[in-house]
């Protein structure tokens, strides 16, 4: 007893002498982050228990999320580090000085606090710590303060952080860790400047030599999520925002990549306009009598197919939704590209693979490219890109005005066009309303129309107007919402019913990503299950179920397969109608990872030319870790190292209209396959 009380004593006296020095906050900044960081990372750990995976790989996480808290606390107190070090000897021995110290580390305290609730909330809702969404948000923050504001009780938990951080400080100041370091005897210039270049010099180097793909590979990818620190995560999102592809992923040689994506592109019979060369142009030749048939295609924010009764018999969320299905085809696997609004938006205009950072709705040199708005617009439509909210909002408006559509947004109406809101945008009910005075005034014009309409309502605070549904608004939460929307979308068609147009028109209801991505494998492929709905009521479009597998990327090209239209094509994806099911395939990523599922087999392409493979198990919803397919990985190789050329390359090009008109009336031409070789 007598030698634990001493071995006791020396800890403590050696803590003191630690803290009775200049630099002394450092280690209070230290174990408060440290502390703070463990707290976060149990309260994660408890809020995924039955996710996580119990067993050496969390004790794991926790190893390396220590690794990483004391890497991020480097960089975080690295300016406090120089702000001790150059403040002058005995300055702490001022009254002021010394309650401006309590000040500061109580907003240090407070700003801790804070970062490890707003994780639980993020983690809530996205079930990972601080990523490329959590970047976003910082640039986009009025509606991110306004969500948060719409969405939680704000002043209860600023208050309640506070207090937590002034306790904190009162305790700290009670067992004498601030008093120490303020009343420390002053130190020597030379002495306090040295101390301050080692302090420094260890947390830079400690926390440059470490990087976030040192973090193993965890079979569970909560347990992986664990192991991270937010602040560090974040970060290290907002630098890897855009990557380039050729310099972090897997690569084969240039030639061999567009061979192969022609050989793969072409299974539908399109047929190549070039011989060779890095393009992915090439004639595609309708199968029927070409139909002008208006489009309205409706983008439903964060729609999973679980929602929705057709897939899931235990929901009665969708009633308006289940009876529209019987009289549409209906895509039975139909996946989402990725887990934002921009990469649904990309992929379903595009028809591009989710290249690694940002979408290209958000990249530079974004104009002018190969959109199936660009493609309807050169056919004589009206395009309008229709949305609730304000469409600077994930740069949506620059994006769609310079890719061959009108943008309308919450900018364009009246304010009292607007009849509910919230801090998203406009509810789904005056969204339609504006949609079906667009279609309107394009009708009476004689001009067919394609509006790509995108909603809002389906979105945290999940608020809506009252009366329209069994549920309430808010209180409800995602359940409510969804049963808005749906109740919404049925409103919409019954009016669109009663308008001349109506049955010349062909209605899609697509969603742009599921509610949640989260899962316990690095791209949980059940959690990219979306709807995809056509309804013609004109009887253009025989109802029915495809049972293929799918992908956003096939949108655009399926759809205009359906219309029997001839044209040249860029697009990466297929009308999956005209494919052998057995080379059916799904791109799906989230902003560093990307998947190429194929024949029940996926691949997985990581930062640092790293890649995986699994089995997957749709029925179970199970993905299995198997040794390394050559073949598949090159297959996915294919399609992303193209993606990302052509766009550097500034290639994947809208085409002018004298050389749209003829290539269309080449692709019309009854012989096009000898047409387009002698074109060659």
């Amino acid at each position: 007893m007598n030698s634990f009380s001493s071995f006791l004593s020396s800890v403590r006296a050696r803590a003191e002498k630690s803290l009775a020095r200049r630099h002394g906050l450092l280690v209070v900044f230290f174990a408060a982050f440290a502390v703070v960081a463990l707290c976060t990372r149990l309260g994660l750990l408890a809020a995924s228990a039955r996710e996580a995976s119990w067993n050496a790989s969390l004790l794991a996480s926790f190893g390396w999320g220590l690794v990483y808290d004391l890497g991020a606390a480097a960089f975080a107190g690295a300016p406090l580090a120089v702000l001790l070090t150059v403040l002058p000897a005995g300055f702490f021995e001022k009254r002021w000085a010394r309650v401006s110290a309590y000040v500061a580390g109580f907003v240090m305290l407070y700003a801790l606090v804070f970062g490890a609730v707003a994780e639980w909330f993020f983690w809530e809702e996205f079930g990972a710590r601080f990523n490329f969404i959590a970047v976003d948000y910082l640039v986009y923050t009025t509606e991110v303060i306004g969500n948060i504001r719409e969405s939680y009780n704000l002043p209860l938990i600023l208050a309640v952080v506070a207090a937590v951080a002034g306790l904190w400080l009162w305790a700290l100041h009670l067992c004498g860790a601030f008093a120490l370091t303020l009343r420390a005897q002053p130190e020597t210039a030379r002495r306090r400047y040295a101390s301050g270049a080692l302090w420094l010099a260890g947390m830079l180097a400690f926390g440059l030599v470490l990087r976030e793909e040192q973090l193993p590979a965890f079979r569970n990818n909560y347990n992986r999520e664990l192991g991270k620190d937010g602040l560090w995560s974040l970060f290290a999102a907002f630098q890897n925002n855009v990557l380039d592809y050729a310099q972090f992923y897997k690569t084969m040689p240039i030639d061999d990549a567009f061979a192969r994506l022609t050989h793969e592109l072409t299974e539908d019979d399109s047929v190549p306009v070039k011989a060779a060369g890095y393009d992915t142009l090439r004639l595609v030749r309708g199968q029927g009598v070409e139909q002008h048939l208006n489009v309205i295609q409706i983008t439903v924010e964060s729609l999973s197919a679980d929602f929705l009764g057709i897939f899931n018999h235990a929901s009665n969320l969708t009633p308006n939704l289940t009876e529209i299905a019987a009289k549409s085809l209906v895509f039975d696997n139909f996946y989402a590209t990725g887990t934002r609004t921009d990469r649904g938006m990309e992929a379903l205009t595009l028809s591009l693979p989710p290249t690694p950072g940002r979408s290209m709705i958000k990249r530079p040199r974004n104009e002018g490219m190969f959109t199936l708005g660009s493609l309807f617009r050169a056919k004589g439509y009206d395009t309008a890109f229709i949305y609730g909210g304000f469409g600077y909002f994930d740069n949506m408006n620059y994006f769609f005005g310079n890719n061959g559509y009108r943008v309308i947004d919450r900018n364009s109406v009246a304010k009292n066009d607007v009849s509910f809101a919230n801090v998203w945008g406009a509810c789904d009910e005056d969204l339609y309303r504006w949609t079906m005075r667009e279609a309107d005034a394009s009708s009476t014009a004689g001009k067919p129309f394609h509006y790509f309409v995108m909603t809002t309502s389906n979105h945290r605070p999940y608020t809506f107007p009252e009366g329209k549904i069994d549920l309430a608004s808010k209180t409800s939460g995602r359940a409510g919402a969804v049963k808005y929307t749906d109740y919404a979308i049925g409103q919409f068609l019954r009016d669109a019913s009663t308008k001349p147009w109506f049955k010349n028109t062909v209605f899609v209801i697509v969603a742009d990503h599921c509610a949640s991505s989260a899962g316990r494998t690095e791209l949980p492929v059940q959690n990219y299950h979306i709807p995809l709905i056509i309804y013609a009521p004109g009887g253009h479009i025989a109802p029915g179920h495809i049972k293929t597998l799918t992908s956003q990327i096939d949108y655009a090209p399926t759809l205009l397969g359906m219309l029997n239209w001839s044209y040249p094509s860029r697009f990466f994806g297929h009308d999956v109608r005209r494919i052998p099911e057995d080379d059916a395939h799904a791109l799906v990523g989230n902003y560093q990872k990307l998947g190429h599922l194929e024949k029940g087999e996926m691949a997985v392409l990581r930062p640092q030319q790293g890649s995986a493979t699994y089995h997957y198990d749709a029925k179970a919803a199970l993905l299995t870790p198997v040794a390394d397919s050559a073949y598949a990985v090159s297959e996915a190789i294919c399609y992303y190292q193209t993606a990302s050329y052509l766009y550097q390359h500034g290639l994947y090009r809208a085409l002018p209209a004298d050389e749209f008109a003829r290539l269309t009336a080449l692709a019309n031409t009854p012989d096009h396959k000898s047409a387009v070789a002698v074109n060659k």
